[in-house]
């Protein structure tokens, strides 16, 4: 678990809320805190779907929406001449990209282990804070998927001209 500042939140929030940058990923919830709080629950409801639909649909969409889905809505709730006072997303690696992970980083742990791979991100007083986590559904002491997935979280920012400083 790492916890990085962004340097350039205006850049950040572009790459969040405008460009594809985070599209791949899985959004498990969010809040935007504007002159009420709106909450979204990531996880799919399955009532809402057809037998047809529901067959139609891949592991991933399954369990969570994806940020693409969710993002024009959340970008609506945004825009304006005032920012949010505070705003929380959390989003997940999707399935393919935890077992390519996975598979990269040495660990003896396999993909049924795994809940999944979090990235917190929090804006407040002007600034974004991005928080890594991984979720096991067992006990390790093995921190390898951890490192992994930090360093793929610093890489993914550095690729897409993220600037952050790491704070404890």
């Amino acid at each position: 678990m790492i916890s990085l500042r962004i340097k350039d939140t205006r850049k950040f929030m572009s790459h969040l809320l405008v460009k594809d940058t985070f599209d791949n990923f899985l959004l498990s919830e969010a809040s935007i805190n504007t002159s009420c709080l709106h909450s979204i629950e990531g996880k799919i409801n399955h009532s809402f779907y057809s037998d047809e639909e529901w067959a139609e649909l891949d592991e991933d969409e399954k369990k969570y929406t994806s940020w693409l889905v969710q993002k024009p809505y959340c970008f609506s709730l945004i825009k304006g001449s005032k920012v949010p006072s505070s705003m929380k997303i959390v989003m997940l690696l999707s399935s393919s990209a935890t077992v390519k992970l996975l598979n990269d980083s040495e660990t003896l742990l396999s993909y049924d282990n795994i809940n999944g791979l979090f990235i917190n991100i929090k804006y407040q007083d002007g600034h974004a804070d991005i928080i890594t986590g991984t979720s096991l559904n067992i006990f390790s002491l093995d921190k390898t998927l951890d490192s992994s997935f930090d360093s793929y979280i610093r890489n993914f920012l550095i690729d897409n001209g993220l600037d952050f400083e790491e704070t404890i």
